[in-house]
């Protein structure tokens, strides 16, 4: 296998192994047999909160990598009639166990910090449960969550109502804001466990308006869409870049790095559907997208090619006829950043409750920003941003912005994210050229995901008949 030299800023990597352990500051610490044994006594709930913040970021990359990203035609399979590509029934039971595995260390994390008063890692862990429990039930729907997490007691809990999942989202992420408020909140938690915000309680409460924001903007098409709840909620959330959710820091590497690192030996995986590299090479909106060199490099033909869903590679795959994932880019370097919610993210949000309350002016600010900031974390030429906004396709003005433009520039910023799987049945894949797969198993657009194996066959009893075509509660 091709081995790529380690970019990584010095850190040691037993250390974080350590702290997903043990959540203790380093490894000298944890093996200083002559610490204070009541100082000791905080190692299992720093471990705890070193496994949740690390594992919360990865389930957004096995959700991404194991359906959404090819729903959404971010990826494509390089061999034809793929499963996944085409709406065959898959087997999500990875991302189903790790998300699990992550939900029961956020009910032992708090169940913990209840017994020693500890309110920020309450509210961290009743924000993270709110963000993986989203994750699953906007893709699965019904999940057990209320039975759940008894062990031996209950092997075969029943599956709650997805709406219900929904309103248990959104108090937890209330009831994490007031403990993360509390006055003993501040400076609470371990830093050098938090892998996503470092420790900063202030910075939790802004990732807990952020979540909220974006689960009221979910539910777009019922009559509960309220736009000044979404505003109300932006405007408590992230300021800058540098409030985003996301971790830098990993064991090996970025998993996204990893698959371009397979792809390179020769283990195919990270292609580009054309779809996406025909949104950005100027093919579909008319205008070059100068985040697509940021992704991704030409061809040995000197373009861009994607692959086509469905129908597999057009090549040999060997020499570079078609785009994928390359090593040491953006979205696939070592350290590149694996992102849960975005400032970027926000500011489209906010582009759409504000288009939809009818604040053009609001939205169409809020859409210019919501470019330039994600251009300015990806380090785009200052040259190839300013062309970019100000080409008269995307520098529409306020009287001309369309949801249509603001979903547009949101699928390029929430590259490789789930959400925008939650953004395409919403609007019903009516973006831009979108089609269905080739050879798809579903003459509609896939609208949910079947349930694990690793589920039915244990607690077959209890788990929910779907087809792939079914609407979720919030899509009808």
């Amino acid at each position: 296998m091709i081995q790529k030299r380690n970019t990584m800023k010095p850190i040691c990597i037993f250390s974080i192994a350590c702290l997903l352990m043990f959540g203790l500051n380093s490894c000298q610490k944890y093996l200083d047999i002559n610490q204070n044994p009541n100082a000791a006594q905080e190692a299992p709930i720093a471990g705890l909160l070193a496994n949740v913040t690390y594992t919360s970021a990865y389930n957004t990359y096995y959700i991404s990598h194991d359906a959404t990203s090819y729903y959404v035609q971010y990826l494509a399979s390089p061999n034809p009639g793929s499963d996944v590509d085409t709406y065959q029934p898959i087997d999500p039971s990875t991302a189903w166990s790790q998300l699990y595995n992550t939900l029961t260390d956020l009910y032992d994390m708090r169940k913990l910090a209840v017994s020693r008063g500890l309110h920020a890692y309450m509210g961290v862990a009743d924000i993270l449960t709110a963000y993986n429990l989203s994750l699953g039930t906007d893709i699965w729907g019904d999940m057990p969550y209320s039975q759940a997490f008894q062990g031996v007691v209950n092997l075969t809990p029943h599956f709650d109502n997805q709406q219900g999942l929904y309103d248990t989202c959104l108090a937890l992420i209330d009831r994490g804001i007031q403990y993360l408020q509390q006055p003993d909140a501040t400076g609470e938690l371990d830093a050098a466990s938090d892998f996503i915000h470092h420790g900063n309680a202030q910075a939790w409460i802004k990732t807990a308006y952020a979540l909220k924001a974006r689960m009221l903007n979910l539910v777009s098409k019922t009559s509960a869409y309220n736009p000044s709840a979404v505003l109300s909620a932006l405007d408590q959330a992230y300021d800058t870049s540098a409030d985003d959710a996301q971790i830098t820091e990993f064991a090996v590497r970025n998993p996204w790095a990893q698959v371009a690192l397979n792809n390179a030996g020769l283990l195919l995986d990270g292609w580009l559907s054309s779809y996406f590299i025909d949104a950005l090479d100027g093919k579909t909106y008319g205008v070059f997208d100068p985040r697509l060199p940021l992704i991704t490099d030409t061809t040995v033909y000197g373009d861009y090619r994607g692959t086509p869903n469905g129908a597999g590679r057009q090549s040999s795959g060997t020499g570079h006829q078609e785009c994928y994932l390359i090593e040491g880019k953006f979205y696939s370097a070592d350290n590149g950043p694996l992102q849960m919610i975005t400032y970027a993210e926000c500011k489209f949000i906010e582009a759409e409750a504000a288009f939809r309350s009818g604040d053009v002016n609001r939205a169409y600010q809020a859409y210019l920003t919501g470019i330039r900031v994600n251009m300015e974390k990806m380090q785009v030429p200052d040259t190839g941003m300013q062309r970019y906004l100000s080409d008269p396709r995307v520098a529409v003005g306020a009287s001309n912005l369309t949801l249509s433009l603001i979903m547009k520039e949101k699928y390029v910023a929430c590259f490789l994210n789930p959400v925008t799987w939650d953004d395409m049945r919403r609007m019903d894949y009516a973006y831009q050229n979108f089609q269905l797969p080739v050879n798809a198993a579903l003459s509609t657009f896939i609208r949910r995901v079947d349930y694990p194996s690793v589920e039915t066959t244990r607690n077959g009893e209890n788990v929910p008949a779907v087809q792939l075509s079914d609407h979720l509660w919030w899509d009808k």
